[in-house]
């Protein structure tokens, strides 16, 4: 099942990496790099997306803050969001969970890891 998935980092060496493992996968891929990039792109974007991944520190607007404002949307408060950032403690996982996070993972990432985390987070929302 290909999806089309938006990644929002700050670095594009990370988004570079990202896509090359999703598209190894046959998902479209869309970049923004800030949260407020991606709330322009999703914007220019009728059918939205399938799975958003978003890192938790950029400028502009951080990934948490990104998570919330989409939540708030009713047009992407279904949408699984991935958190993919290097804050991997407990009290900044639950941060990403009241913001409304669907799943976490810790870079550095595994290619592997991250296309079967995306494979069953896009199976789960059916």
């Amino acid at each position: 099942m290909s999806a089309t998935i938006l990644i929002v980092d700050d670095s594009a060496t990370m988004r570079a990496l990202v896509r090359g493992a999703l598209e190894a996968d046959r998902h479209a891929v869309v970049e923004a790099p800030n949260g407020e990039a991606a709330l322009a792109t999703l914007a220019s974007m009728p059918t939205g997306v399938d799975l958003v991944i978003t890192d938790v520190i950029m400028p502009q607007m951080d990934g948490l803050s990104l998570t919330r404002a989409l939540r708030d949307d009713p047009r992407f408060a279904a949408t699984p969001i991935l958190v993919l950032t290097t804050e991997a403690t407990p009290a900044q996982k639950e941060r990403g969970r009241a913001a409304g996070a669907t799943g976490w993972l810790v870079k550095p990432f595994h290619p592997d890891t991250l296309r079967r985390t995306v494979r069953q987070t896009l199976a789960e929302r059916g």
